[in-house]
């Protein structure tokens, strides 16, 4: 494994870059502006190595965008409903930045902070401390995400962290897919197939409603591959809410799991794969639910390598997490931190 470290100068410190490349040349980027996924450059049916994670051209680009490119989202990533957030009795008031909910940990989450960096034999370790009260959550968080990536082509990241009181977490990585390239257009011909056979019902605001609905019958339903765009324009209110896909499923077996407070990692829980370059990718997770965002905003984003914006679509992201608001929903696995239970989990992205 070869590691190659850059660091760049950007107005609100320096972003450092570790590329690692696996004896075959493929290999992935990560950058600690967000401990994030910048490339994943593999090889498609011919051989031809390409870049698949869709990419802006400057490093500094990444800092609070809208699309929270490749970044790790926390501390709550998805939705907290009104920004209410209610720990033992102590209610919180979170900021609100998605209408009137509050998203992916705040103007000032994860994704928009600068990680410390440590690399290893194999990977990169990068870690944070969130102060008590940072976006208005309460304990001190201590959080690490490693990388490790290998000669198959299997990119797996451990998302931990610990706090030294009652809180919430919830982890999730966020890069948006296009297995053609990552500056090839449209991404709705890819297909997809998820061990989903419930999804999370929301309002018009993508707030969950607290139900899970069987995915028959529905555009919901990957239990076989459908392309992302065979149905997006069905007459289904959850499709048109968010202009597509914007939901989250739960995934079996994980979720039974995370219901008794354990977690089970499940095979291939998401494949998506692209007829046209014949690349594939199998998700593995012990999260309990994914998010499918189709891209459906990503329009007027920073300009990619190539030199333009994306257009909407150009993407799809999968986004192994913990349910949307679950700290407001009994019935939902709990993403409870506090000194006696830290948080752990895993998402494996492996590329065929």
């Amino acid at each position: 494994m070869k590691i190659q470290t850059h660091r760049y100068p950007a107005p609100f410190g320096e972003i450092t870059l570790v590329r690692l490349v696996n004896d075959h040349g493929a290999a992935v980027t990560l950058s600690s502006l967000g401990a994030g996924i910048i490339a994943v450059e593999v090889p498609d049916r011919n051989g031809h190595i390409a870049n698949v994670a869709l990419s802006y051209e400057n490093p500094a680009d990444y800092m609070a965008d809208p699309p929270t490119m490749g970044k790790t989202a926390g501390r709550y990533a998805n939705r907290i409903c009104n920004g209410r957030l209610i720990v033992d009795g102590k209610e919180y008031q979170l900021n609100v930045n998605c209408g009137p909910h509050h998203l992916h940990g705040g103007p000032q989450g994860f994704q928009n902070q600068i990680w410390n960096v440590e690399t290893f034999s194999n990977g990169v370790r990068f870690t944070l401390h969130s102060p008590d009260g940072a976006e208005n959550y309460p304990g001190n968080v201590d959080a690490a995400v490693e990388y490790r990536w290998n000669n198959a082509c299997d990119l797996s990241i451990s998302f931990e962290a610990t706090s030294d009181a009652p809180g919430v977490i919830n982890l999730t990585n966020h890069t948006y897919w296009n297995l053609d390239g990552a500056d090839a257009g449209n991404a709705l011909h890819h297909l997809l197939k998820m061990k989903a056979s419930r999804w999370l019902t929301t309002d018009d605001t993508l707030a969950p409603t607290g139900q899970l609905q069987s995915v028959a019958d529905t555009p919901m339903d990957f239990l076989d591959f459908h392309a992302v765009g065979e149905r997006i324009q069905a007459d289904f209110p959850a499709l048109k809410y968010g202009k597509g896909y914007d939901n989250c499923w739960a995934i079996d077996g994980a979720l039974e799991a995370a219901l008794e407070g354990k977690t089970h990692l499940v095979e291939d829980a998401v494949i998506m794969k692209s007829g046209k370059s014949g690349r594939e990718l199998h998700i593995s997770t012990d999260q309990p639910g994914v998010q499918v965002y189709s891209g459906n905003w990503l329009a007027g984003s920073p300009k990619n390598v190539s030199g333009t914006s994306y257009a909407d679509y150009d993407g799809i992201a999968i986004e192994a997490q913990g349910f949307p608001d679950a700290p407001n929903i009994p019935s939902f696995p709990s993403q409870r931190i506090d000194p006696s239970t830290p948080y752990r989990r895993t998402i494996v992205y492996s590329f065929r």
